[in-house]
């Protein structure tokens, strides 16, 4: 479809001067950008000026079409209905930030002796106590271990609690104090509770001091042991409080440095509860409209803490540079958290060597995420010239099959760009009405699958397709895409060379062998392709066979629902007294009359 200059002039005429929101499509309708503004016509406007744009906007305002303009109450309003479009229209100008679906917490159930603490994750149904949510699952694992050594608390579930007779290995360890046998009185266990309480909201310095009375009680009973065990944990906690704490420094803080490499950017997030670091973590994104490091962190953080309604607002969030509307982001912030929340850029003390730290590790780790894209593209470009194509291949497919003696199998779909792995584009595949274990039928099933999908325009080929098998496997894929008239497809095989060892492999592009040395970065590229679509179709059939086999029998039988499964369970304790049942038996049980009883044993046997 040809694409008509958009008549900008026209246009910004009557576009009113109100507070809202503007859409920016493309010739299909497709929404390029998504923005906010306190006055619509001054800030659409500035896109259409004569001079002083940057490259990528210019590109980006040569594609529009058409603008869609929604007016809103407020400049907050505005700013909270451009993350809902953001987050739902997905533009390619905008700064996307992949939103988690769960955060990690620290949960204390509600037991009434011996409470369990514990990892968890989703929402918080259970009775307890939860803090959080972390940054990480390695800094809930990091805290639950300093737990663990410092409070002796049980981390295992209740059904492994109400069964135990003897202590277990985390009781030889000295990571718990094994109150399923009873070594430790309820009291003290409830003591050693609370005080995991009190470190857990950023109080060590009452952990400490009560420590400290506990050895100073006990040595004065002359329980000199226990004291040393006290000592201990004094010396533990200290060591824990300089490495996590800082001295003076109290609050709950989000600190974000920034650091920009051709186009790629690293935002590296600091967080700080009660002036304890719980953790850090990186955020890679595109500046598609070359923005200031300063537009740039706020259009992020926007997007960081509107996208997701769990996400967590501190009460002061620390960044390199503010925009002038950073008031209006400020009183957005306010509402979500129901309280005042500041945002600043000049700081001082311990919050400016938080800021340093967070840039500092920006800066490297978008050198880092730069030298891996680098290499992946290096990779890209050696292919190219070991299969003597025009231009650098920007997508591969792969293709593994995994089964067990024929059973659950699973084709695997991987895809790799430029940039490397596409997780978000993976694909498996559930092969049905096979032969048990013929490969070559499941590969054919599993190709038909996905490039008649792609043949319809339900995706994006791949200028190659590689299949990890051998001559014959590539003879599969050659016949479906040329029953499907897909020949703009190079199809590649990788067969496993001599003791399947990695780097010896034979590939065939086509029926033909072509000499690829395996240890070359097209090798490479080509051998870390095959092993994640081996891995990922591993995992598949994994799922698969374990869903499988745990289906209950009594399942497949007519007349036995859930409540009489129950029922049956609950009786005889297992599926195996089930089975070793006879049908009076079985008859026995509530709700079991004898001709569902003679059912179920004629099923069983």
């Amino acid at each position: 479809m040809a694409h008509t200059p958009f008549d900008s002039e026209s246009f910004l005429k009557d576009l009113t001067r109100k507070p809202g929101v503007y859409q920016m499509l493309d010739v299909n309708s497709k929404v390029l950008y998504v923005g906010k503004a306190r006055n619509l016509k001054n800030r659409v406007t500035s896109y259409f000026r004569a001079s002083g744009l940057a490259t990528k906007t210019m590109a980006m305002v040569a594609k529009i079409s058409r603008i869609e303009i929604t007016v809103t109450q407020s400049e907050t309003e505005a700013l909270l209905l451009e993350q809902s479009l953001i987050k739902t229209q997905r533009p390619p100008y905008n700064i996307l930030l992949r939103d988690d679906k769960s955060y990690p917490y620290i949960h204390i159930s509600s037991h009434a002796e011996f409470p369990r603490l514990a990892f968890h994750r989703g929402t918080k149904k259970k009775d307890g106590r939860y803090f959080g949510p972390f940054p990480s699952a390695s800094s809930v694992r990091d805290s639950l271990s300093i737990l663990q050594k410092l409070f002796l608390l049980r981390q295992c579930d209740d059904t492994f609690f109400k069964n135990r007779s003897r202590p277990c290995l985390q009781h030889q360890i000295k990571r718990c104090s094994a109150p399923c046998v009873n070594k430790v009185a309820v009291a003290d266990y409830q003591d050693d509770v609370e005080l995991a309480t009190l470190f857990l909201g950023g109080k060590s310095d009452t952990v400490l001091q009560q420590f400290k009375q506990k050895m100073n009680d006990a040595a004065g009973n002359m329980e000199y042991e226990r004291a040393a065990g006290y000592r201990d944990q004094i010396l533990q906690l200290r060591k824990i409080t300089e490495r996590q704490y800082v001295h003076g420094s109290v609050g709950d803080v989000d600190v974000f440095g920034f650091a920009e490499e051709a186009g790629q950017c690293c935002i590296q997030g600091l967080f700080v509860r009660g002036g304890q670091v719980l953790g850090q973590r990186a955020y890679y994104s595109k500046n598609g409209l070359e923005l200031s490091p300063a537009e740039f962190l706020e259009a992020f953080l926007s997007q960081y803490y509107f996208a997701s309604e769990q996400r967590e607002v501190p009460k002061a969030i620390v960044i390199c540079g503010v925009t002038p509307d950073v008031d209006v982001f400020e009183t957005a912030l306010a509402e979500k958290a129901g309280r005042k929340v500041a945002v600043s850029a000049d700081v001082r003390g311990q919050r400016a060597r938080w800021l340093t730290l967070a840039t500092d590790n920006a800066v490297l780790n978008i050198k880092s995420h730069l030298a891996d894209k680098s290499h992946v593209l290096a990779r890209f470009m050696n292919l190219q010239d070991a299969l003597k194509m025009d231009s650098m291949p920007e997508r591969l497919e792969c293709f593994d099959i995994s089964h067990t003696s024929g059973e659950a199998t699973v084709a695997s779909c991987v895809v790799f760009d430029s940039n490397g792995p596409l997780k978000s584009d993976y694909r498996k595949f559930n092969i049905e009405d096979i032969t048990g274990g013929d490969d070559y039928a499941a590969m054919d099933q599993a190709l038909r699958r996905r490039y008649t999908r792609l043949k319809k325009g339900e995706g994006q080929l791949p200028d190659v397709l590689v299949i990890d098998g051998g001559l014959g496997q590539v003879r599969i894929a050659l016949d479906v895409l040329s029953e499907l008239q897909i020949d703009d497809v190079q199809i590649l095989g990788i067969a496993k060379g001599p003791g399947r060892k990695s780097g010896l492999e034979r590939f065939f592009l086509g029926e033909k062998e072509i000499p690829i040395d395996g240890r070359s970065e097209a090798g490479h590229l080509l051998q870390h392709i095959r092993d994640e679509a081996h891995r990922f179709a591993i995992t598949g059939h994994r799922e698969r066979r374990g869903k499988a086999r745990k289906q209950s029998e009594l399942e497949h039988i007519p007349g036995v629902g859930p409540k009489r499964r129950r029922q049956l369970l609950i009786h005889f304790g297992s599926p195996a007294g089930i089975r070793g049942a006879s049908a009076e038996e079985l008859a026995k049980v509530p709700s079991i009359s004898p001709n569902i009883a003679s059912q179920i044993y004629d099923a069983l046997h």
